[in-house]
């Protein structure tokens, strides 16, 4: 992955204010994903959510925590329509590990470290997610290409 791509996160603008709803969406390849999880944000933010708020003020007046809670479920939803229905798969980065690659094989330091949990109930990925909400959210988190990997291992080679 390129520098970009490594540096990607999901990241809001600020709470509370008039683009609360919107990932800060870099330049190049990554923001063909964040827009397809922007989707799902909107979504869960005008339709899911339940609050007293218009529609534009479900948008506008939204906090950190529902932030969070807005990608939580964007992420989940995707995952568990990659896996058809009846799986989503979560990556996320352990410690760091020391072992040799094997022949063939350049380590990149990321892909080695990944571990995959899977879920058969979308509510218990949703759950899982936001508890490691951080792992997407954060700098230096790779969240973007975590995302890729938990897609991709949600669909399944075969399919």
């Amino acid at each position: 992955f390129s520098g970009e791509w490594a540096a990607a996160h999901f990241s809001f603008h600020p709470p509370h204010s008039d683009l609360a709803y919107a990932l800060q969406a870099g330049k190049g390849g990554t923001r063909a994903i964040l827009a397809a999880v922007q989707a799902h944000v909107i979504t869960y933010l005008l339709f899911t959510r339940e609050t007293e708020c218009t529609h534009l003020e479900r948008l506008c007046r939204v906090g950190r925590w529902e932030q969070g809670q807005a990608l939580a479920t964007a992420l989940a939803e995707t995952l568990w329509a990659a896996g058809g229905g009846g799986r989503a798969v979560v990556c996320l980065i352990t410690a760091p590990i020391t072992t040799m690659p094997r022949e063939g094989y350049r380590a990149n330091s990321f892909t080695e470290r990944i571990r995959l949990f899977e879920f058969s109930e979308k509510a218990a990925a949703q759950e899982f997610i936001s508890d490691h909400i951080n792992c997407f959210q954060g700098e230096g988190s790779h969240g973007v290409i975590l995302f890729l990997y938990s897609l991709l291992f949600s669909r399944i080679l075969e399919r």
